[in-house]
């Protein structure tokens, strides 16, 4: 025998505080991930360029590797 719960079809969060609570998470995801860029572009610049270059980046080109850029000649460093 199946029974079903009263409370199985309603809303746990009201809507107006559910909204406030995905808008909160969207901000903090955002400043974690811009704080985990700006970790990993400091750490390409501390690298030399013999180091960049076997990673296949050029160092003008550190920001746009990091954000995800798609470059076609990337990695090719005459």
């Amino acid at each position: 025998m199946t029974t079903i719960s009263r409370t199985a079809g309603q809303p746990v969060i009201s809507s107006a505080t559910g909204g406030f609570f995905r808008l909160l998470g969207k901000w903090v995801h955002g400043i974690v991930n811009h704080l985990a860029r700006r970790q990993a572009i400091q750490t390409l610049r501390e690298l030399d360029d013999r180091a960049l270059r076997d990673i296949g980046i050029e160092r003008s080109r550190i920001e746009s590797a990091v954000s995800g850029a798609v470059d076609p000649d990337f990695g090719r460093i005459m």
